[in-house]
């Protein structure tokens, strides 16, 4: 089999990973990019491909999907209350300022 071919996915699989794609490409990520990007998150949820064969069956790791915008909430977080009201004004005034 060639290498990248998606032959051994189950429909369900590549399913999921087409949803996955598009969910990066409305957030912006160049097709490509969100496509490997979308296989990268199915292959860490699922194992790969479903090969045949007797108990080769791996359970579903749903932590990849749930995974995202986790860092920057906690990066947050971690910085104090004044920094946090400072920098909610400076955007704030950015924005104010680009509007007119």
């Amino acid at each position: 089999m060639v290498r990248g071919s998606k032959e051994k996915y189950t429909a369900k699989q590549k399913r999921q990973a087409e949803h996955i794609e598009k969910g990066y490409e409305k957030r912006g990520v160049p097709k490509k990019e969100a496509e490997r990007r979308a296989w990268a998150t199915e292959n860490a949820t699922s194992g790969g491909g479903k090969k045949s064969g007797s108990g080769r069956g791996k359970k579903v790791n749903k932590k990849p999907a749930k995974k995202g915008g986790t860092k920057g909430g906690k990066a947050a977080a971690a910085r104090p209350a004044t920094a946090r009201k400072k920098s909610a004004k400076k955007a704030a005034a950015t924005r104010k300022r680009n509007a007119s």
